[in-house]
């Protein structure tokens, strides 16, 4: 087995080699130019022999041979001359692929064209017939490209992994992503994967074969499939396919007893083909938020590209997100801020490979320090700001109301200052579904800090000042997934609040994306609120992650905590649902709230924001 895996391995190199060759006298160009005489001397034999078959000539032989000397060594040097000057000897394309055809083509005209011309110089009886050349020419073209393309198929048969050491692999997607995806596995000879068949929806593509590797049917003919084939992982290579696609053929899959991989999301393929290191395993993320976004690039580079763009609470999950997206737009400067020293050497080493700390990009301060907050805006002029720092999780503010006040209120307020001063000109705000209808002390502090930004949109010349709402966040720190994860791995049991209760759920990479957007389309002072969604059980949530856990685990319902809601909320009472440039964002109004009825020392924070906000 050794052996017959070293000799594909060496073939499937020298094939390559010689696929590769682009030395001026190269072997592989005395092979293609020796196999294209043989081929266009095999083309006129042909034609001369169907003429004089078709003249009913008595002795074909030697009026083929009379000829045939004679011409043979015309054609040669006319095709090495047409070849050469055409390019196909001089490596001008990859040798059997479809660009040379066009190559060949031409060479074939040209060459016929000439074999013409020299005739009508040709007086002589044994001249070659006018009639034979035209077919000549014609066997010629198929001749040549039919020597190409067995060796394109002898170099692909050689470098297919093999079935000794490579998995077999069902793709599910016979589109794009799924094409791209085989041709990579059959042309790398390392592959751990071998691809064996497809499975699609659609039904035009059954029964075709498509790269060797046949299309055996659709969602219902998996366990079918791996039986027929023997493959032991399912792929899943539709990278636009939303959270509930994934799940039904995930689930199929798992039933059939079948590893299940899949292909990322296509916002993050959208710059570049798909490649075998982009398969991964199936994520919770995957069966949960998965959704197709489409972003305006051209009006998004309009206000970040040669910008200087800060970002607060840069180290958290949204902010750090943020910053590996935005440096996609090459801004002028990106200044990641953030009171957490370890988070933002986190952010610098994801985005830069090296986090020595050492340079301007990462700034170390806290919101609530206005002194330092003014010097930062001093000094370093920001014309955008994401403003992502905030105090996040619901039942800690329950208890510690004041340190939201200080942080999501007047941090906030300190930061609108400074932007207003330095003439920022994009502000945006990172609100939360909290503060729609709010009935928590994270609510009131966000829906505040909504309400201050529209504020200063009015206030501050011609600068753009919105915020942006939306809910729960698949992966960030302290969501609810990572919860259920760390008490599945401690053995359980699950804790949930209630058996109805519904969150709206969105991956990192989509809510930022459409941040981003949000920037760009939304109108001074006004909400955006990011479409979510359906809103998911949170309980039929845990039940799925424990049964992919394969434990035995339990699930309690522990009660509403104070504070939270059994189905959170997108819209307030009086805000309409209205969606004039994106048909993932909505544009809602926000009532101003007067920053001057601020109390940076009030002795209830919890009642001092609600005051606020029932009387404003």
């Amino acid at each position: 087995m050794t052996n017959q895996i070293n000799f594909r391995t060496r073939m499937a190199l020298f094939a390559e080699r010689i696929g590769q060759t682009k030395s001026f006298v190269s072997v592989t160009g005395v092979i293609q130019f020796v196999l294209d005489v043989l081929a266009w001397s095999a083309a006129a034999a042909l034609a001369l022999i169907l003429r004089a078959y078709l003249q009913d000539e008595r002795n074909i032989s030697e009026a083929v041979q009379n000829i045939l000397y004679r011409v043979l060594p015309i054609v040669a040097v006319v095709q090495a001359v047409t070849g050469y000057i055409v390019g196909i000897y001089r490596r001008r394309w990859r040798y059997g692929s479809f660009d040379e055809v066009k190559g060949l083509i031409l060479s074939a005209f040209i060459t016929t064209s000439l074999l013409l011309t020299i005739r009508f110089t040709d007086r002589s009886v044994d001249a070659f017939p006018r009639s034979a050349i035209i077919a000549g020419g014609i066997l010629g073209l198929f001749f040549t490209g039919s020597s190409r393309y067995t060796w394109r198929l002898i170099r692909e048969q050689l470098r297919r992994p093999s079935e000794q050491t490579a998995k077999k692999i069902l793709i599910y997607g016979a589109g794009e992503g799924g094409i791209q995806i085989v041709n990579t596995m059959l042309r790398n000879p390392n592959s751990i994967y071998l691809p064996v068949g497809f499975l699609d929806d659609n039904t035009s593509t059954h029964r075709l074969r498509i790269s060797g590797v046949p299309v055996l049917g659709g969602r219902d003919s998996i366990q079918k499939a791996a039986l027929r084939t023997g493959a032991t992982t399912l792929l899943i290579a539709i990278p636009s396919a939303e959270s509930n696609i994934v799940s039904e053929i995930a689930q199929t899959a798992r039933d059939a007893k079948l590893d299940v991989k899949i292909l990322p999301a296509v916002q993050t393929l959208n710059e570049r083909p798909v490649d075998a290191s982009d398969i991964r395993d199936l994520t919770d993320e995957d069966l949960l938020g998965r959704r197709r976004v489409t972003i305006n690039l051209d009006e998004i580079s309009e206000y970040l590209v040669n910008r200087r763009v800060l970002v607060t609470g840069a180290g958290g999950s949204i902010g750090s997100e943020l910053c590996r997206q935005l440096v996609r737009f090459n801004p002028a400067e990106i200044i990641m801020l953030d009171r957490d020293e370890s988070a933002l050497h986190e952010v610098q080493l994801s985005i830069y490979g090296r986090a020595l700390l050492d340079t301007p990009q990462t700034v170390l301060a806290d919101l609530r320090d206005a002194s330092a907050i003014n010097a930062v805006f001093e000094s370093r002029k920001p014309q955008v700001v994401f403003h992502a720092a905030a105090l996040k999780h619901l039942p800690l503010l329950e208890r510690y109301p004041h340190e939201a006040y200080q942080t999501n209120v007047l941090g906030t307020l300190t930061l609108l200052k400074a932007s207003q001063r330095s003439g920022v000109e994009v502000f945006v705000n990172i609100s939360t579904d909290k503060a729609a209808n709010p009935i928590s002390v994270l609510g009131y502090s966000k829906r505040i800090a909504e309400r201050l930004t529209a504020e200063f949109a009015f206030n501050s010349g011609p600068g753009k000042y919105i915020s942006v709402r939306f809910g729960n966040v698949l992966g960030s720190r302290g969501s609810v997934l990572m919860s259920f994860r760390d008490q599945i791995a401690k053995g359980g049991p699950v804790t949930v609040t209630h058996r109805g209760v519904t969150r709206y759920f969105m991956t990192i990479s989509e809510a930022v994306q459409l941040v981003i957007q949000a920037g760009a389309i939304g109108s001074t002072g006004e909400v955006l609120v990011l479409d979510m969604g359906k809103p998911v059980n949170i309980y039929e949530v845990a039940e799925q992650l424990v049964r992919n856990s394969g434990k035995p685990i339990k699930i309690e319902v522990v009660g509403l905590r104070v504070g939270e809601k059994v189905h959170e909320e997108l819209f307030g009472e009086s805000e309409i649902d209205e969606r004039p440039r994106h048909p993932l964002i909505s544009h809602v109004a926000v009532k101003p709230i007067d920053q001057s009825s601020l109390n940076s020392e009030p002795t209830d924070s919890r009642e001092l924001m609600i005051k606020l906000l029932q009387e404003q």
